[in-house]
């Protein structure tokens, strides 16, 4: 790994700065922090960690303009997109302060007897968080603010091209007043991760990323014995089995592909469409996709920017073209222009391609053409990953029957980019474990201590 994490503008190729990473006496000085701030921040009321963490909120919102700057640089992300996220992680930052007494409060339990009983949660102590680029505010957000009002402290390991933005979240928590220590940023590389994780004093991590990454981070978890939660892959389907207005809902199925240059976890990327709306659907789609802005991320009118990387798009490009050469359909795109690729639609995919069970990180999506609901929901089915899915019916028992029998941790029916601070995000199989967002969120890294106390 390179001993420097670098900001290289994806849209222009060009490096704009570098930034050392941690020797190893460094990263035992922020261990030592991290552990020392824990024992003053989880004694802390919570009402005063809550005002705290609701500080960082605000103060995402008054540097929204430079925050969003940063992420266009970092990875290509529209500007529009860019300044969305930010406000996204300010309000999921809030959501946590205000559910701070929910959160902590004690849960009493009807006991079989004399006395009682409650569930009491408590703080765990330093956490690790190995976080990616395509989201660089709002995933950390999910994770760091509500285990920083249960009590913990966080040392947070973003993606190596997001060293400005890691900076920036640091410097938000140190100013929102927060003890030292309490949240720290670490310029770290794997073999460094792979000491923390292994540390006694860190009592758990979370990852989201690739499934290389989190089957690495989990494994490294488990020998340790640390709780681990895992956001990876996504190759959701997107089910169209009846509509009103065709046009709205290919221009919901486009907006949500296109999505942060088509580099959402939980973005569609399986279009699965009833027998008679499919032609209909594939036409309107693929002018949709072909017609999208491209260009200057920075520029107002664009929707589409780079992809992250010159690999990254290199790496897309490549399963693309293993799929036409493997037989299927290019409907349009398919082009590479430096890291920017095409808005891309295929089609007659089938079961022995690869592209079948491969997730598309970026502009590009496979149409499937299916006889009826059942043949839907066994496509939709048949993948490793689980993480979203959507559903476009109007028949609500219906929609009850498929959101039922799809694989996935979320559905989300006639309905795109819905996602809100109080909803939570996970998914089942190849797709992670653990959930963050939502009340759910403040479960995965707590003591829930039980107290039984006799007559």
């Amino acid at each position: 790994m390179s001993s420097e994490y670098a900001v290289v503008n994806p849209a222009t190729g060009e490096q704009l700065a570098t930034y050392p990473a941690l020797s190893d006496a460094e990263l035992e000085q922020k261990l030592a922090e991290a552990e020392r701030a824990y024992r003053q921040w989880r004694d802390m009321p919570v009402a005063e960690r809550a005002a705290l963490v609701r500080r960082a909120a605000e103060l995402h919102r008054e540097r929204r303009d430079e925050l969003a700057a940063i992420a266009v640089r970092e990875m290509g992300k529209p500007l529009a997109a860019a300044l969305g996220e930010v406000d996204f992680a300010a309000d999921i930052t809030e959501f946590y302060a205000d559910h701070a007494e929910q959160i902590t409060s004690d849960r009493p339990i009807d006991i079989l007897g004399e006395g009682s009983a409650v569930i009491r949660p408590t703080s765990l102590g330093v956490l690790l968080g190995i976080m990616p680029w395509n989201f660089p505010y709002y995933q950390v957000a999910r994770f760091a603010a509500p285990n920083l009002v249960l009590g913990n402290t966080i040392l947070l390991k973003h993606a190596p091209q997001c060293p400005e933005s890691s900076a920036a979240i640091e410097e938000i928590y140190r100013d929102a007043g927060l003890p030292e220590g309490a949240y720290l940023n670490l310029y770290a590389s794997n073999e460094q991760a792979a000491t923390v994780i292994a540390d006694p004093r860190v009592q758990g991590v979370s990852v989201t990323g690739s499934e290389r990454a989190g089957a690495a981070v989990a494994e490294i978890a488990g020998r340790n014995l640390k709780k681990v939660a895992l956001e990876l892959g996504g190759s959701d389907p997107f089910i169209v089995l009846s509509t009103p207005d065709l046009d709205a809902t290919v221009a919901a199925a486009v907006e949500a592909r296109m999505d942060n240059n088509g580099q959402s976890c939980n973005a569609p990327k399986r279009f699965i469409v009833v027998d008679e709306l499919y032609d209909a659907f594939l036409e309107k789609f693929t002018a949709a996709m072909a017609e999208t802005p491209v260009g200057d991320p920075f520029a107002e009118e664009t929707l589409l920017g780079p992809l992250s990387s010159l690999a990254a798009a290199e790496r897309l490009e490549a399963q693309v073209d293993t799929a036409v050469a493997q037989g299927a359909r290019l409907v349009t795109g398919g082009t590479r222009d430096g890291a920017f690729y095409a808005p891309t639609v295929l089609t007659d995919v089938t079961p022995e391609m690869d592209v079948y069970r491969e997730e598309l990180f970026g502009p590009a999506g496979v149409v499937y053409r299916v006889s009826g609901e059942q043949d839907a929901v066994r496509v939709a089915n048949d993948t490793s990953f689980g993480l979203g899915s959507y559903v476009y019916t109007t028949d609500l028992a219906q929609a009850e029957r498929v959101a039922d029998r799809i694989e996935a941790g979320m559905v989300y029916v006639n309905c795109v980019l819905a996602d809100s601070p109080e909803l939570p995000f996970g998914g089942v199989k190849r797709s992670g474990t653990g959930r963050e967002m939502g009340l759910l969120a403040a479960e995965e890294f707590v003591n829930k201590k039980l107290i039984r106390i006799a007559d």
